[in-house]
């Protein structure tokens, strides 16, 4: 069976200002390890998938920076969408484009995030192979959740049925998906933690090319047949006019809100491979190594008595004394200063800069 990677690479990042931008958003920034996120993706994906059967979703707007930072991907690889719509229709997308190309109509696919930070690459394999014998044999979505290790409010969660296994896939549980959970509150994240058959949500979901097909039709008629349009304007010449009303007439919706949170065929494969979102700068200085007072601390920094902080700086010296608790970015264009535990806020600093169309600092 032919197995395909769709890579969704359309998001702003918002959180991550002022170091992730509308020129130069979060996957294309380099967060954890050698890389970008996108690159650190394509490593880790390639060594699964051939490299051809890796395809990128992203917007126009960034197609020299993705070309430069992935020059092993063939342009023919790499699908851009006009504006970002969420993950429905760039999945919608990418499929039909899979499809115009000559895959296998039967053939398999994983939709993946292209910001996530994932450690353990073999159990990360290994549960991949289970969720596409999964998604063949029983002909359902399979998401792969991660065993929780804390009652994590940045996360979203998936209900599973443990006591019950669906399927038993080469010795390994696939068991049913009963509902999906949004961001919790820190009680909620407690008693899902404590209730144990609630996993974090990874984003990651495996499918047949028919079972996605199915689900459209039937979740979301009308991106069905808007993107069943596209097989007549592949390649014409006003391709990416025509691309761009399709998309205007479509509503914003994601995967989980337009399908999984509907379906009735969703399994689930439980995993314990390191895993983080990467939601917000709380949550990089989480995963991040830290000195003897728990900060982290990048760039040209002096750093005497401070404790707790995450502090990083892009060539300007940054000098901070006796603070706790603190978020301190410096992009080289502008200074982010906020508290441990609030820099999911910095959406509102990007929200306030848009409003007052101060797009310099975008």
């Amino acid at each position: 069976m032919y197995k395909f990677a769709i890579v969704l690479a359309g998001g702003l990042g918002t959180k991550f200002w002022p170091k992730s931008t509308e020129s130069s958003p979060k996957q294309f920034t380099h967060m954890v390890g050698e890389g970008t996120c996108i690159q650190n993706t394509y490593e880790r994906l390639k060594n699964y998938f051939p490299k051809e059967h890796i395809y990128f979703v992203t917007s126009y707007d960034h197609r020299s920076i993705i070309k430069q930072q992935l020059p092993d991907v063939a342009d023919s690889n790499i699908i851009f969408e006009p504006f970002g719509r969420n993950t429905s229709p760039a999945t919608a997308l990418a499929v039909r484009y899979l499809l115009h190309r000559g895959a296998d109509p039967e053939s398999l696919f994983a939709v993946f995030p292209s910001d996530h930070i994932i450690s353990n690459a073999g159990e990360f394999y290994n549960s991949l192979d289970i969720a596409f014998e999964a998604a063949e044999k029983l002909s359902s979505i399979v998401t792969i959740g991660i065993k929780p290790t804390r009652a994590e409010t940045q996360f979203g969660y998936i209900q599973v049925q443990l006591s019950h296994p669906k399927a038993n896939i080469n010795g390994n549980s696939v068991f049913d998906c009963m509902t999906f959970a949004e961001k919790p509150d820190a009680g909620t994240a407690q008693r899902f933690l404590e209730s144990g058959d609630f996993l974090w949500n990874s984003g990651i979901f495996v499918w047949k090319i028919p079972t996605f097909q199915n689900a459209l039709a039937n979740y979301l008629p009308e991106y069905a047949e808007k993107f069943s349009d596209l097989d007549s304007i592949f390649g014409i010449p006003n391709y990416v006019e025509s691309l761009k009303l399709l998309y205007k007439q479509i509503n914003s919706i994601s995967l989980d809100y337009g399908i999984l949170e509907k379906a009735t065929n969703v399994h689930c494969v439980k995993s314990s491979f390191s895993w983080s979102d990467l939601g917000n700068w709380d949550e990089l200085h989480r995963i991040q190594m830290k000195d003897a007072n728990n900060n982290v601390i990048e760039g040209d920094v002096v750093s005497i008595d401070n404790k707790n902080c995450f502090i990083n700086s892009n060539g300007k010296l940054i000098a901070l004394i006796g603070l706790e608790d603190l978020i301190v970015v410096d992009s080289g264009d502008a200074i982010l200063i906020c508290k441990r535990g609030e820099s999911e806020k910095v959406q509102d600093i990007v929200d306030f800069l848009r409003r007052n169309h101060i797009h310099n600092y975008l």
